[in-house]
């Protein structure tokens, strides 16, 4: 203890002036948008190549266990082929994995980074700007939603979790479609909330919930989970929902990155700049 005391006492002034360096930097990436978008984009690069490292160690232990989720996944889409009114045109639609309603393209990623223990988690990406990644793209499983990018360097893209106070996605009844939004409280890593649900809709625990129709960045219809408990907010009018998630959203591995390729029109369409 005392030699390390001696340490801070004989360089006390670097010790100083890289304090004071550091916390310059700091202060200047805080308050310039310029200065903290290169800051984030060149962290996303750096760290992106040393959790995509430690993810490979970790895959190769969890490879029974993505061989059973790829396994059910190929079960739902031979199902689906299965029970497509007209059979013959299988080859041609159901196939062709890259499109979603004419509306959607479709590509896949793999999870290198997930937080979920604070209260505003992010998963990282291992594909970015090169793979045609942007902001306000969806990310979900065969399972149900995760989040959405809302950051991207050259190779690596980061996700807002649904596991993030920050986060707010419209969502609905499946049984009834009245419309929400479904945020999460910080409190558990397996319940999101489903929030301003009118009190005249018939909810009962067991619903399914699923993304709404009023995104431009969720195609309608997305799983998200089930109705775990629900209350009466205060003023009486609305309802907040415990939403028991479909994934476990503390074992990811393969997502699909879903991009609406109407949203910029839409986007300008409802802009009031426009009118």
């Amino acid at each position: 203890m005392q030699q390390i005391i001696n340490f801070v006492i004989r360089n006390k002034t670097s010790l100083l002036f890289l304090l004071l360096f550091f916390v310059s930097i700091a202060l200047t990436i805080q308050s310039h948008s310029y200065h903290k978008s290169k800051f984030i984009n060149s962290a996303n690069f750096f760290t992106g190549g040393i959790y995509e490292s430690a993810n490979n160690v970790s895959n190769y232990f969890d490879l029974k266990t993505q061989n059973e989720i790829l396994v059910e996944e190929n079960n739902k889409l031979r199902s689906q082929i299965l029970n497509r009114e007209d059979s013959t045109i299988v080859s041609t639609s159901i196939m062709d994995t890259t499109t979603y309603n004419g509306r959607y393209k479709i590509q896949t990623a793999k999870i290198i980074n997930n937080n979920y223990s604070a209260s505003k988690n992010y998963l990282t990406l291992n594909k970015g700007e090169k793979h045609g990644f942007k902001e306000d793209l969806a990310v979900i499983t065969s399972k149900g939603i995760v989040g959405i990018i809302d950051n991207t360097s050259n190779g690596y893209s980061r996700v807002l979790s649904i596991l993030n106070t920050k986060s707010r996605i419209n969502a609905q009844l499946k049984s009834s479609n009245h419309i929400g939004s479904l945020v999460w409280n910080a409190k558990s890593s397996a319940k999101g909330q489903l929030t301003d649900i009118s009190k005249f809709a018939p909810v009962k625990q067991g619903d399914t919930i699923v993304t709404g129709g009023e995104s431009s960045i969720f195609p309608q219809g997305i799983p998200i989970g089930i109705v775990d408990n629900f209350v009466l907010d205060i003023s009486g009018d609305t309802y907040t929902i415990d939403v028991k998630l479909f994934n476990d959203m503390t074992n990811l591995s393969h997502v699909y990155i879903i991009e609406n390729l109407d949203a910029e029109e839409i986007k300008q369409l409802e802009n009031p700049g426009n009118e």
